[in-house]
């Protein structure tokens, strides 16, 4: 077997530990003589899968009763929508941080349902970067402020978030538990399991319950976060081999410890801008002080030569190295799981690159 170093933004790269043990119980999990795919979702096994997922989550965590962990089905997107149909009331305004790509998506999904208004806006900004702090013009009484934790696509992340009166609600698809953060400050947090988590179609889902009573009574059941907590996000059947991963996911998160996870993507992160700043051959696309640790967008001084360098890198076996199609470039995604021997292949290799191009 010759696996790859895969640097895709998402669908990312898991642990190999955690593929290997999916692998082994796969076609007969623990001796039940099926998959954990094929058995009802009501059975003991996929239950205690179920509950150790949850729990894995509040420990890394660190969340209080006061919180509700859901799994909903469908990515981070779907949840654009879930949030102002739940929390922004008739007559209220949620505020909203445009960031980049991500958070301009969740804003025009929020304006389908109601009143919003753009606390900050950096989306457009080259050196792409995240609103500071003392920028943000909020709302007196806001429903809610948005942010999005770390945007993938402009390679920017909130090193320090905002506290306000207001219910801060968090977009963390691409940095949720790569760093220790006190999740007491948060009214909801939300990611698609794709990036840090597990497989694609499922979203996990961290609310205050007393915020998931504010839902109309209008709003369709499978629509309310209301149902997932009153039915532990088993009303229907859930994404059962997404929970499945994500249980193995977070197992493994625990036996490494946040805090080393942080110290390692730091290092790595470090590892990857200080080969960027080194030379003028590449430049980094993020300002210095907001470089996301997640995804490490960088261009080459002569663009026309990033096919070359994206085509013979992937020959090198280092993979998913194209910058998102809105902005082309360069991106290296370097999650919780992707190894530190990755990174200093990318290093070498950009070296390497440089000398004969250069």
């Amino acid at each position: 077997m010759s696996r790859v170093f895969n640097f895709s933004a998402g669908p990312a790269v898991l642990p190999l530990e955690v593929l290997e043990e999916a692998q082994k119980q796969f076609v007969d999990y623990q001796g039940s003589g099926m998959s954990i795919m094929e058995g009802s979702h009501r059975a003991k096994d996929y239950m205690a899968v179920h509950a150790e997922a949850g729990a894995n989550i509040r420990e890394l965590m660190g969340l209080g009763d006061d919180k509700a962990v859901l799994f909903v089905p469908g990515g981070a997107s779907m949840q654009f929508a879930f949030i102002p149909i739940n929390l922004l009331g008739d007559g209220q305004t949620a505020d909203y941080t445009n960031s980049g790509t991500w958070a301009n998506k969740a804003i025009k999904e929020a304006k389908l349902i109601g009143n919003v208004n753009i606390a900050a806006d950096t989306g457009s900004e080259i050196p792409t970067r995240v609103p500071a702090l003392d920028e943000l013009k909020l709302t007196e009484n806001a429903a809610y402020l948005h942010i999005t934790s770390n945007e993938t696509v402009a390679g920017a992340q909130w090193k320090d978030f905002p506290e306000t009166d207001a219910p801060l609600v968090a977009d963390m698809s691409s940095d949720i538990l790569s760093r220790p953060i006190d999740a007491s400050k948060f009214g909801l947090i939300y990611a698609g399991l794709q990036k840090n988590l597990g497989p694609s179609g499922a979203a996990l889902v961290i609310i205050d319950k007393e915020l998931a009573e504010r839902v109309p009574d209008t709003v369709s059941t499978m629509f309310k976060y209301k149902t997932y907590i009153e039915n532990d996000s088993m009303f229907n059947t859930p994404p059962c081999f997404s929970i499945y991963i994500l249980m193995l996911v977070t197992r493994w998160l625990k036996s490494k410890g946040i805090e080393n996870v942080y110290a390692q993507n730091a290092e790595k992160a470090g590892k990857l801008y200080s080969a960027i700043d080194a030379t003028e051959f590449y430049t980094g696309t993020a300002v210095k002080e907001y470089r996301s640790d997640m995804n490490v967008t960088f261009r080459l001084a002569n663009h026309d030569l990033e096919p070359t360098f994206i085509e013979e890198a992937t020959a090198n076996g280092l993979s998913g190295l194209k910058g998102h199609r809105s902005v082309g470039g360069l991106r290296a995604s370097i999650y919780n799981a992707f190894p530190p021997a990755g990174v200093d292949a990318l290093v070498s290799f950009m070296q390497d690159f440089e000398q004969r191009h250069g």
